[in-house]
């Protein structure tokens, strides 16, 4: 196995300051690269102009409905670029917040009464599938290609149309606390497998009295992260396609956890198959290594009494995590197909996007920027882990996530899990019920 000593600066939090220039003065540049091509439908059914052939001038005084739900710091960084594009533009952009909780059924009741808005920020595009507006004529098919491979499949509809940009990403990875590992002799390696992590885990705990040597969200999002590192998934293309003996092989290392009392047992069975985060035992030092996200760097920043630092995932027969992220859309039935076109295409440029995930602690979605990586202002060193960790991800963890029928298997998969946690089901036995769970979705879907 590969090991490397781990530096004093590696053991201490950091903060990284990188001078990014504004938010909108980002913007600003992005506007001058602000015009793909095409042709199509727009303004609410009128023949539109492809947004690099369009008069700009045509579009001033109008004003664009955005409908939008905030994670935090990226509202800010949102009004930003939505000031940067009206002064442009010269038109109004009417930002209106909802809860995430609520996006979904605010949308479908506004669609449904006739009030579409012309763009919103959602999780997942199949709620409104036959309501959004394509994005091809206005922005060009090729488009599409300015995108990473593994984010396309969220884009496109199942005629390959481009229907939702995909403006962000989050990405599942462990984190450690390096003053354990210090503490107790282990150094971190560049890289490791399920098996080596799941020692030096132990290692730590047994030299440093922690409760815990591993803990992970309980989240079917979060499992499904181990199923892509045993090379199997819950479902892909619309369809079920979990391989029962390989997700047994790539689960047994946390059953085994679990059983031993090095994971927490009563944390799955809690609350139904509710998500609940293992942050707070993370953050009382009493586990060495946590399976959770990138959405956490800002948290464990502001509130870690002790060094930490992110590492890759660790490999079963592959590696890589499990992405998440948002889409920002167009409707067909909204009053200014044209201008939503364009305030899309803008605020998921290069520079847009890179101040929008900088400011918000967010993974990119576009080539580009994925390959140049991206510099954060907090922990930097950390958030590039993840992004490298992207590159390792498949492109079937995508088409899992963003499948229309993830989610009720996600929960499903949550059930069945604690199932085995709790004794009433072996492991093979879980996932063969499992699978047919997922079947009957699929087939009712």
């Amino acid at each position: 196995m590969s090991r490397r000593t781990v530096s004093r600066s590696r053991l201490t939090p950091t903060r990284r300051t990188v001078t990014l220039g504004g938010t909108a003065a980002i913007a600003a540049t992005a506007l001058a690269a602000c015009n793909p091509g095409g042709s199509g439908d727009g303004d609410g059914g009128g023949e539109g102009e492809p947004v690099a052939e369009q008069d700009t001038a045509a579009l001033a005084g109008k004003s664009l409905s955005y409908l939008y739900f905030t994670d935090g710091p990226d509202e800010q960084a949102t009004r930003d670029l939505i000031a940067a594009f009206e002064q442009e533009y010269d038109v109004t952009v009417e930002l209106e917040i909802v809860p995430f909780a609520d996006i979904t059924t605010t949308l479908q009741a506004r669609l449904s009464g006739g009030q579409a808005p012309d763009v919103a920020r959602v999780a997942a595009t199949a709620p409104f599938a036959g309501d959004l507006l394509l994005l091809d004529d206005y922005l060009g098919a090729d488009y599409l290609e300015q995108f990473t491979e593994g984010v396309q499949v969220g884009m496109a509809d199942a005629d390959g149309r481009i229907h939702a940009i995909a403006s962000d990403l989050t990405q599942n990875g462990p984190f450690v606390n390096t003053d354990l590992f210090e503490q107790a002799g282990v150094a971190l390696p560049e890289s490791w497998t399920w098996e080596e992590m799941v020692d030096l885990a132990t290692q730590v705990q047994e030299a440093t009295g922690t409760e815990f040597a591993f803990a992970m969200d309980k989240s079917g999002h979060r499992l499904s992260t181990i199923l892509s590192q045993g090379g199997t998934y819950l479902v892909q293309d619309s369809s079920s396609s979990l391989d029962v003996a390989a997700a047994a092989t790539a689960l047994q290392p946390l059953v085994d956890m679990i059983e031993a009392g090095t994971s927490p047992r009563d944390f799955w069975l809690d609350s139904g198959t509710k998500y609940q985060g293992a942050n707070e035992v993370f953050l009382a030092q009493q586990v060495p290594v946590y399976l959770s996200g990138n959405w956490q760097v800002a948290q464990f920043d502001e509130d870690a009494e002790f060094g930490w630092a992110t590492m890759p995932n660790p490999t079963q027969v592959v590696g890589g995590g499990f992405p998440g992220g948002k889409f920002m859309v167009g409707f067909a039935e909204g009053p200014e197909n044209q201008l939503a076109a364009t305030f899309l295409e803008f605020m998921n440029s290069t520079e847009s996007q890179k101040s929008f995930i900088s400011a918000s602690a967010f993974m990119p979605t576009r080539a580009d920027l994925t390959e140049s990586g991206v510099e954060y202002p907090v922990r930097n060193e950390e958030m590039g882990i993840f992004v490298d960790d992207l590159a390792e991800t498949p492109t079937e963890a995508y088409a899992a996530c963003y499948d229309a029928n993830f989610d009720a298997a996600a929960q499903e998969f949550v059930a069945e899990f604690a199932a085995v946690v709790s004794g009433n089901k072996d492991l093979a036995t879980a996932m063969e019920d499992l699978r047919a769970s997922i079947d009957a979705i699929v087939e009712q879907a």
